[in-house]
């Protein structure tokens, strides 16, 4: 059945209880010992044990489609490093693959897509695809919860509608977003008819994931930024709130939060905090003191170091971290209030990231924000 929710059997019902819940707890902006870390991207190809893996796998897809290989990449880093969240290891173009586009990611040249949304009839032709095509993802996410026992929460996530649509009509990734652009200027009710399917599709496969176990879910809006001030509402963050809007709030007795992360999104952080989400992902370029100020505490913030800044020596990395969590500032506001903080990348973490360094950032995080939050009042 089309919109079936494949993942909604309970298969993570049994799982372990957690140990460790404090991102969910930031999240949430309820009070925590110390500031929570994980990172985007953070079972990727920086890693030499996922670049095993990925061999053995034979390709990216081949990786991403085994839920065993997805499983095993998941929880690498945490064999690594003391992070506070697993994420799924997959990709945000599974949806429009489920659609019928023809995915398919070659040596050097990222994603493509054999049949890009290029013509009034593909478009008009479009569906929310029939979600036993992502059995895969959802059996990867329970089985995942399974093997971390109640270690960390699992994140699930998905792409955002306007991202998904900018591959899935430009074909592959993008310079100048020259033919999606186009068709929004020219065709906006065509562009609208895109987004529209993509957010029923991604709400519906997210909250797949959270039945089959996911226990907080991130939307990327990575090509957010790309538009125009006056265009960002109409074609992105509107469609974004029709996600949030259609979320399972909770699962299991406990809220799953909700996060929202647009590359670029400086200029809207009111609107994009008003959308939903319970977590605002920010990118570096945006101050945290300053996005907190803006947005007033009305929801838990996710960000925001120079993912460049793991390149440099580890009393570098260290010194950076603390400044991220110095300028969030103290939890509790002078107003009793609290604010939340998870600490991440302003994107993802870059293939050439020493590991190493990785290590210097997660005891910084976690030593001094610790030594942060029992000063504060």
């Amino acid at each position: 059945m089309i919109g079936a929710r494949p993942g909604a059997d309970n298969r993570a019902m049994s799982a372990a209880p957690l140990r460790n819940d404090v991102f969910l707890r930031a999240c949430l902006r309820q009070p925590t010992d110390y500031t929570p870390l994980w990172l985007m991207r953070q079972a990727g190809r920086y890693l030499p044990e996922y670049r095993a893996t990925r061999e053995r796998a034979g390709s990216f897809m081949g990786l991403a489609t085994n839920p065993t290989f997805a499983t095993e990449v998941t929880l690498q880093p945490l064999e690594r490093y003391a992070l506070d969240a697993a994420i799924l290891f997959s990709d945000i173009l599974t949806v429009p693959d489920a659609m019928g586009l023809g995915l398919s990611f070659e040596a050097g040249e990222g994603p493509r897509f054999e049949r890009p949304l290029r013509d009034e009839a593909a478009i008009r032709a479009l569906q929310v695809p029939d979600l036993a095509r992502l059995r895969y993802v959802f059996d990867a996410v329970a089985m995942i919860r399974k093997a971390l026992d109640g270690r960390v929460p699992l994140i699930g996530f998905a792409g955002s509608p306007w991202t998904l649509a900018c591959y899935m009509v430009e074909g592959a990734g993008s310079d100048d977003y020259r033919h999606v652009k186009t068709l929004m200027y020219a065709r906006p009710e065509l562009l609208h008819q895109i987004l529209t399917i993509n957010a029923a599709a991604v709400a519906a496969y997210l909250n797949a994931q959270i039945d089959a176990g996911a226990q907080a879910v991130m939307v990327f809006d990575s090509w957010g930024g790309v538009l125009a001030h006056d265009c960002f509402a109409r074609f992105s963050l509107d469609y974004t709130r029709r996600v949030m809007d259609l979320l399972t709030r909770e699962r299991d007795g406990r809220a799953v939060p909700r996060i929202v992360f647009t590359k670029g999104g400086g200029p809207w952080l009111e609107a994009i905090a008003a959308c939903g989400a319970d977590v605002v992902g920010l990118d570096w370029t945006v101050p945290l003191r300053t996005a907190r100020a803006r947005m007033d505490d009305r929801v838990a913030l996710q960000g925001n170091l120079d993912p460049a800044v793991l390149f440099a020596a580890p009393e570098v990395v260290a010194a950076q971290a603390r400044a991220v969590i110095d300028d969030f500032g103290a939890q509790r506001r002078s107003d009793g209030r609290w604010g939340g903080h998870v600490f991440n990348l302003g994107h993802g973490i870059s293939q050439h990231t020493p590991p190493d360094h990785v290590h210097a950032l997660v005891e910084a995080v976690h030593g001094h924000s610790r030594r942060v939050l029992s000063a504060s009042p």
